[in-house]
């Protein structure tokens, strides 16, 4: 077994792994190794928008399914999640969403007040381009990209616009909504906190950009940083209390690679608790009843799951004006030689967020458009022409774990989500609100003008009440943000401390989706890419202790 030493050792290419490794290597001093278990970022389909379900169960996808759910009709949920460069930032649905002040400021509570809104809002600007701004100042849908103000100018590595080419019934859905009382929310992240318009995505000239694009391919002309790819780490190689390197396998040759200053995990929020769990650290009963030599007991490696679950209805349409022509050859074409066209969509075209009630004072449920039929959780390819309304749990009570279901990291781990089981059941019914809301917005014009039959849930329902428990319980599927499970927090019971260090072992620190204490009501890529913006600067001494 060969040995070698950089000064940081990154474990995982994805959202966060591609942004430590720019950062860390803009110090020319410090040697810098990323692993990636997944390929090159090379299928084409990748930066295709409207192509991204064609990559579910490819073989850039971990095809993680959950363990049944008692909730949801006792199925086992499918999680996409990538397995490639980029990470899920490759077949994402390109959303750039902050989430809301309030979320972060109870990450202040929970892990400290460097992590409020107020602390964490530069690096959200560090990491967007100036698009974001020119569109929340007024630019127009559809077009051109709209030129940016300089006094607002911004330059961060991944450009965040409007869509190019959105689909003539998004707008119809919006005029819909609004008829039905949701205000107009024309841009996320523009201070809008409740209302509905078109997404942001992160685009350029109509193809994707993913957090390899904006940061890790620039970064590779750097002599100081290695990526490698097909390279799984198997455990985290614990000396005398401390992180000094990592383990992993290449094809048939295993390889230990040591750490001079830091192992950083950025496998996301399931994959960083497997292998720390592979590598004794976590509950020390369960890696015990695994046949894992216990290294360091901390029962909350991969408790406090969160994720969004989302429910709602397929219709049919009326005209044939949806995505199921996506992949006709004048399509194909329009993309190939103009970046336009329906290939430039990222699907989940409409966007809000609404409060399920009156008396509360921070929305709790997302709305969502597709002009498509989006059935059997993505894994069936529309043919005929329709739409699919959605709801989104933002701030579920439930809590879910990742636990091991073997002693290595070859096999898959049990991810259980427990959704819809707070004991209150405030979940189930929060959710059958937003439902209820699709449906209202699907029977109101100018929508209902264009819709037909409801394709799915399958069937006829008796009452209105039956296809939204109905939907819930069959169609309800994750919107792929898992969260949490390496929770931070300023009490003993958290895995990292409010710098990201875990608590039992030196020289371990996590930058992913699995730190953040709670979910916030947005999508993950974008928190995801601000906790390791911060993260590389607090490695980099550019911050103080919090």
């Amino acid at each position: 077994m060969s040995e070698e030493t950089f000064d940081y050792v990154i474990v995982g290419a994805g959202s966060a792994g591609c942004v430590l490794a720019a950062r860390l290597s803009e110090v020319g001093a410090n040697k810098v190794l990323v692993l990636e278990a997944g390929p090159e970022d090379r299928n084409p389909l990748i930066r295709v928008p409207a192509a991204f379900p064609m990559l579910f169960q490819s073989g850039i996808d971990w095809a993680d399914r959950t363990v049944p759910q008692p909730a949801l009709s006792n199925r086992r949920i499918y999680w996409p999640r990538g397995r490639v460069i980029g990470g899920s930032s490759s077949l994402n649905a390109m959303m750039w969403v902050r989430g809301l002040p309030a979320d972060y400021d109870r990450w202040a509570e929970l892990a400290g007040p460097s992590w409020s809104y107020r602390s964490v809002l530069p690096y959200f600007r560090r990491a967007e381009g100036v698009e974001v701004e020119a569109a929340a100042d007024g630019g127009q849908a559809g077009g051109s990209d709209p030129p940016a103000r300089p006094e607002l100018g911004r330059s961060g590595p991944i450009p965040v616009r409007r869509l190019r080419d959105p689909n003539p019934l998004t707008a119809s859905w919006i005029a819909a909504a609004r008829r039905c009382g949701v205000p107009a929310a024309p841009v996320p992240n523009a201070g809008h906190r409740e209302g509905v318009g078109e997404a942001l995505v992160t685009q350029r000239r109509g193809r994707r950009v993913s957090a390899a694009d904006a940061y890790l391919d620039p970064a590779r002309r750097r002599r100081n940083l290695e990526v490698r790819t097909k390279a799984r780490v198997l455990a985290v190689r614990v000396v005398s209390g401390r992180a000094a390197g990592v383990v992993y396998r290449r094809g048939r040759e295993r390889t230990t690679v040591l750490a001079r200053r830091e192992v950083v995990l950025a496998a996301g929020a399931v994959g960083t608790p497997q292998l720390l769990m592979c590598s004794g650290i976590g509950p020390g009963a369960m890696l015990s009843a695994e046949g894992v030599e216990v290294v360091a007991d901390v029962p909350g490696v991969g408790q406090n799951l969160q994720d969004h679950l989302v429910a709602g209805l397929a219709l049919s349409t009326r005209r044939p004006v949806t995505l199921a022509k996506a992949r006709r050859a004048g399509e194909l074409a329009r993309f190939a030689f103009q970046r336009r066209g329906m290939l430039t969509s990222n699907v989940l075209e409409g966007y809000g967020l609404v409060r399920s009630g009156p008396g509360l004072d921070q929305p709790d449920i997302e709305l969502g458009f597709v002009p498509a039929l989006f059935l059997d959780e993505g894994l069936t390819l529309p043919r005929e022409h329709g739409v699919s309304l959605a709801a989104v749990l933002l701030q579920p009570a439930s809590r879910g774990e990742v636990r091991l279901a073997g002693p290595d990291v070859e096999t898959p781990p049990a991810i259980d989500p427990r959704y819809l089981s707070d004991p209150g059941g405030d979940d189930a019914a929060t959710l059958s609100s937003g439902v209820r809301l699709c449906l209202a917005i699907a029977r109101t014009p100018p929508l209902s003008e264009e819709l037909g039959a409801t394709v799915a849930p399958a069937g006829i329902a008796r009452d209105d009440g039956e296809l939204v428990e109905r939907a819930v319980r069959d169609l309800a599927q994750t919107l792929y943000h898992p969260v949490g499970t390496c929770r931070m927090g300023t009490d003993a019971g958290s895995v990292v401390d409010p710098q990201l260090r875990l608590r039992a072992v030196a020289s371990l620190r996590i930058a992913d989706a699995s730190v953040m204490p709670s979910i916030v009501r947005g999508h993950t890529h974008a928190p995801t890419v601000m906790v390791a913006e911060r993260a590389a600067d607090l490695m980099l001494g550019r911050l103080g202790a919090t």
